[in-house]
Order: structure tokens, then C-alpha cells, then sequence
């Protein structure tokens, strides 16, 4: 089974459903009970907590998302929200009657206006009067007044925490309002909303739009891209992960580790072992646990076990100073090496009983 790098701590697999039987069900009921050495090394310091459902990445409100709260900014969106009611006294209702008159009255929409009606919507009904607000105030100053303020990112924070993806969706896609969400940060925002409801299509077709619109990538972007191409989980999102790396190449973009670790993850489900040992050759920085334990299960696929071996030793290297960070792994890439190392014979099995 492919790894699971989006759950916390970085586990970067399953244990097969159904463990051989022979050496291979003794080997699994060793490193299972924590009795080898590989084991009880490699889980005690890899101990990892249930993930969050929904995501991972950066603790917010208990939870883990792929992006930071530096990247989302939701807790400044909610901070402001508690300012300016207080500002406005509790009048929400006269605030938003004001509103309606001005539209209907065909009058001009201020700027705090417009921000301040972002921040105390509280129901859909409310979203609604927004879009209302947000097509008159963009047909009446265009693209050259959104460089001074971007809602973009504001409309989408405030449908995030109100849980409604389809408006967000809608409006993003609607060429009537071309340049109102001329950033990366308001794409981001939705995508991360989608995956986190688990509506992985249509995170997909957000990064499409993102595209077609013209709008640059980021680190950002190519994090959650191959974190939904991972999720789709098909032929089809394995081949885009292929081209995004592409591009990205081409254009000299650096992409974090974490993307190249889903790309990793991807390949594996789709059984391409030459196109995850490739993605494994283009990370430089492999002092991450999750690369790790990717790497093992891409060894392991490609019939290396004396690599697999030699790694599982120097993890548990009783010599190695205390200051020099071990490799850390996962019980269940533990358990899985058990079951594919039991297939050794002679001299590779002799190695495999002296680590564990």
C-alpha cells in the first residue's frame, strides 16, 4: 500500500491487511511487539499521534492544514472580525439595511465598506448581499484600485470559516470578476478549504483555473498540488504530478520537500517504482523523517533489501554520538521490511536477524 504523507508525524505507510504466514508471520510478530532492536528504536522515537482529519502542516485550533497560519492568516481574518463588530457597537443589521439601500440606489461602494461587510457575515444569506457588493464594487473601479487592497484572499478566508466552497468556487471561476482574485494566496485558501472537505476534483480544477488565469506558482502551490494529485490517487493525477515537476524544473522554481514526498507517495500507488526512485534523486535535504521512510518503501519495492538492511542497521547504530540526529522510522515501514525481508535467504536473512 502507498505511504500516507499526509498524516501527522510523516507515517509513511500501512501494514499489509494480511501478513504472510512461515518466517515472514514470525518476522511480522517480532517487530509488531516491539521486541527487535529495529523496532523498538525506530517507534519509540518516530512515536506519532493520530492525525488530524482533514489535514496536517501547521497547528491551528488543534488541528494540522498544509499551509501555515502565516500562509492562510485565519486567525488575523478573526481577530478583525471581533474589532470591527465591536467598532460598529453590535449594529450589524443597520450596517447591512445601509448597504442594501446604497445598491439599490445604484451608489458608489467604499473600500472599508466592502471590507467592513466581509468581516460580519455570519450566514448565506449574508454571503449572498457580499457577492452582490463585491460585482458593483468591481464594475465600478475595475482592477486598478484591487492593487492598493486585495479581497481576494478576504472574501475567501470569510467563506472558509463559514464552510460554504461554492460561492468561493463560483466566483473564483466567474470572468466577470477577471483580476479581483489576482493572487495566489486567494487559490491557495481555496484549495486548502476543498481538500480539507475532501473534494479533491475540485481542488483540482481550482489549480486549472489558477493556471489559466495566468497566476504565478509558489512553493505554496506546488505543495498542495501533489498533495491533491496524492489523493486522487489515479493514472491521470500521477501524470500531471509528472508535468508539474517539469515545469517547475523549467522554469527554476524550487519546490519543498514535502511536494516531492507526495510526488514520491503518488508514484508508489500507481506501482511506478522508476518514477518514485526518481523523484527520491532530486531531494537534497534528507534529514526529513517522512523521506526516509518513503525511500525505504522505494528500496523495498525495488527488490534492494540489502539497502533496506543497511539503513534499518545504521538507524539502531548504538555508537552513533548523542548529538548526531538517527534516522527515524515507522512501525509500519518496520513491519513492512519484516515481511519483505523474510523472503531472503542464506546470508541476507543471517543480516536481517542480526538487526532485529
Amino acid at each position: 500500500m502507498a505511504p500516507r504523507p499526509e498524516e501527522a508525524g510523516g507515517s509513511a505507510g500501512e501494514a499489509a491487511s494480511a501478513p504472510p504466514r512461515g518466517p515472514g508471520r514470525e518476522m511480522a510478530a517480532v517487530l509488531a511487539g516491539g521486541s527487535g532492536r529495529v523496532v523498538r528504536e525506530a517507534a519509540r522515537r518516530s512515536a506519532v499521534r493520530p492525525p488530524a482529519p482533514g489535514g496536517w502542516g501547521c497547528a491551528l485550533g488543534g488541528k494540522r492544514y498544509l499551509l501555515t497560519e502565516e500562509d492562510m492568516k485565519l486567525q488575523e481574518f478573526q481577530q478583525m472580525k471581533v474589532a470591527i463588530r465591536n467598532e460598529l457597537h453590535g449594529n450589524k443589521d443597520q450596517y447591512f439595511k445601509n448597504i442594501k439601500e446604497k445598491l439599490n440606489k445604484n451608489g458608489i461602494i467604499l473600500k472599508n465598506e466592502l471590507k467592513n461587510l466581509l468581516h460580519l457575515c455570519q450566514t448565506s444569506s449574508d454571503v449572498e448581499l457580499a457577492r452582490k457588493v463585491i460585482y458593483r464594487y468591481h464594475e465600478q473601479n475595475g482592477i486598478t484600485t484591487l492593487h492598493n487592497f486585495k479581497f481576494g484572499p478576504l472574501f475567501m478566508r470569510m467563506c472558509y470559516e463559514l464552510d460554504l466552497e461554492r460561492p468561493a468556487v463560483e466566483l473564483i471561476k466567474d470572468q466577470n470578476l477577471h483580476g479581483f482574485f489576482s493572487d495566489s494566496t486567494s487559490f491557495h485558501i481555496l484549495m486548502t478549504m476543498l481538500f480539507k472537505k475532501g473534494h479533491f476534483e475540485s481542488a483540482l480544477e481550482v489549480l486549472v483555473e489558477m493556471k489559466k488565469q495566468g497566476i504565478s506558482f509558489s512553493k505554496e502551490t506546488y505543495l498542495l498540488a501533489f498533495a491533491i494529485c496524492y489523493k486522487l490517487g489515479n493514472l491521470e493525477s500521477s501524470q500531471i504530478s509528472v508535468r508539474l515537476l517539469e515545469e517547475a524544473q523549467l522554469k527554476g522554481d524550487t519546490l519543498p520537500l514535502r511536494a516531492y514526498c507526495f510526488a514520491m507517495a503518488t508514484a508508489l500507488k500507481q506501482n511506478d517504482v522508476a518514477q518514485a526512485k526518481f523523484y527520491c534523486s532530486q531531494i537534497m535535504r534528507t534529514e526529513n523523517k517522512l523521506y526516509n521512510n518513503l525511500k525505504v518503501l522505494v528500496q523495498l519495492r525495488s527488490g534492494l533489501l540489502k539497502e533496506v538492511i543497511n539503513t534499518l542497521e545504521a538507524a539502531v547504530e548504538v555508537d552513533t554520538p548523542p548529538f548526531v540526529k538517527k534516522t527515524e522510522f515507522s512501525e509500519q515501514v518496520a513491519i513492512l521490511s519484516g515481511f519483505s525481508c523474510a523472503k531472503c535467504s542464506g546470508s541476507e536473512w543471517i543480516e536481517v536477524n542480526k538487526v532485529v
